[in-house]
């Protein structure tokens, strides 16, 4: 799993009034949550905090907490709030873990290489994009990698056959599909609608209706 490190500051003041002075001065007011510890106000530098977020890139990540330069907390973003408009962060969650606990965690799926059977004009269909796997943290895979290459047309690959590191379960049903090549589908052609007959010249128009009473 990615690992980065964070560099953050107690706060002593709340609000929302308080948080706009925060973000003014060029830092993210956050707050670190744990099931052992007591909830505590955070903020970051926005710049710096920007770019670790970019590194993660929404992936899992294990993130080394140094608040006020002092021990280091190992944590995960629990959730980021962003103004849509500006696009420019607004807050951050921390939850503090434990590297010697297991946890679950979704792992999304790579697919690599290109089917034989899509060369053969059949069509690839991806029916999970990702996994649940439980482990220790620093053990769990960015992404479970998936070679699809020798697939032919009618093969299929399941959870089961899916390569989990050691010390690593995976929590989702081992017989669910992950990715299969079929036939390629043809749409129906649609049968050209006869044409409308012209209306007949002897025909009398339709009598106009009669102005509604004002």
């Amino acid at each position: 799993m990615l690992q980065v490190d964070i560099a953050a500051q107690t706060r002593n003041t709340f609000g929302k009034g308080a948080a706009r002075t925060i973000r003014r001065a060029g830092n993210t007011p956050a707050v670190l949550y744990g099931s052992k510890i007591e909830p505590v106000a955070l903020e970051l530098n926005t710049k710096d905090f920007t770019k670790s977020l970019l590194f993660i890139n929404r992936r899992n990540a294990v993130v080394s907490l140094k608040v006020d330069a002092g021990k280091t907390k190992h944590v995960m973003v629990k959730e980021i709030q962003s103004d849509p408009v500006q696009d420019t962060l607004v807050h951050a969650d921390f939850i503090e873990i434990s590297l010697d606990a297991d946890m679950n965690l979704e792992v999304p799926i790579k697919f690599a290489g290109k089917a034989k059977g899509v060369d053969l004009g059949g069509e690839m269909h991806t029916h999970l994009n990702s996994i649940v796997l439980s482990g220790k943290p620093l053990d769990i895979p960015d992404f479970i990698e998936i070679d699809v290459t020798s697939l032919e047309i009618g093969d299929s690959l399941a959870c089961s056959d899916l390569d989990i590191p050691g010390g690593i379960s995976m929590l989702t049903d081992e017989s669910k599909t992950c990715v299969s090549i079929t036939t390629a589908s043809v749409a129906p052609v649609e049968e050209e609608e006869e044409a409308e007959q012209p209306a007949a010249a002897d025909e009398a128009p339709a009598e106009e209706a009669a102005p509604a009473a004002e």
